[in-house]
């Protein structure tokens, strides 16, 4: 209950503040590609429930019909704000709608494709339990995810290296978590940010 409060008054206020940037970020897009200024994929969130993500659109129209379900870094569908928009994970600021709304929460296992979901284990479906979230153990440890995968075959590159530990990384979390580990999560998301633009990275 402290938690689901903590989401809607930070996400509500998050949008205030945070909304000149996003109608910054809407017209840059729509004056470098054609196309819509939001992606609203499907994703799986608590107890199985799908719903519609809200996440600026990175990629050329109608992506997901001509290419991979993920993204290397040197993708050609990537547009040219969005491979900028990606880098620092400002495609994802849309997403405190979906918080707002309860469909997510600040903190949680990244919300995944009914795809993949379809191939959890007993184990893994233990992660539908919580709300999925912007940020996660996961989110940190692959926050260079587009630079770690094949790109002669992104999606089983995908599949064999780095889903597994982020499905073990999702359990993690939703066996344990508690407003003290957000605070941490959170902390540690904006430091990798942080440190990928000092790096340039």
């Amino acid at each position: 209950m402290v938690k689901r409060l903590f989401d809607i008054i930070f996400s509500f206020f998050g949008l205030i503040i945070v909304s000149p940037l996003l109608g910054l970020i809407a017209i840059i897009i729509k004056m470098d590609s054609k196309g819509p200024v939001f992606y609203r994929g499907e994703r799986v969130g608590r107890f199985g429930k799908t719903f519609k993500i809200w996440k600026f659109r990175t990629m050329v129209e109608n992506a997901e019909k001509i290419g991979s379900i993920h993204a290397s870094s040197n993708d050609p569908r990537i547009t040219k704000i969005g491979k900028f928009l990606r880098k620092y994970k400002l495609d994802e600021l849309p997403q405190l709608i979906n918080i707002l709304k309860g469909e997510m929460s600040f903190v949680g296992p990244r919300p995944q494709v009914k795809y993949y979901v379809d191939l959890y284990n007993e184990e893994e479906k233990i992660s539908l339990i919580v709300r999925p979230g912007m940020t996660d153990y996961a989110s940190i440890r692959y926050i260079n995810q587009e630079d770690l995968v094949d790109e002669e075959n992104v999606d089983k590159s995908y599949q064999e290296k780095i889903e597994p530990e982020k499905n073990q990384l999702r359990v993690k979390y939703a066996k344990n978590n508690s407003l003290l580990i957000d605070a941490k999560i959170i902390f540690q998301t904006i430091l990798a940010i942080v440190k990928k633009i000092i790096l340039k990275k």
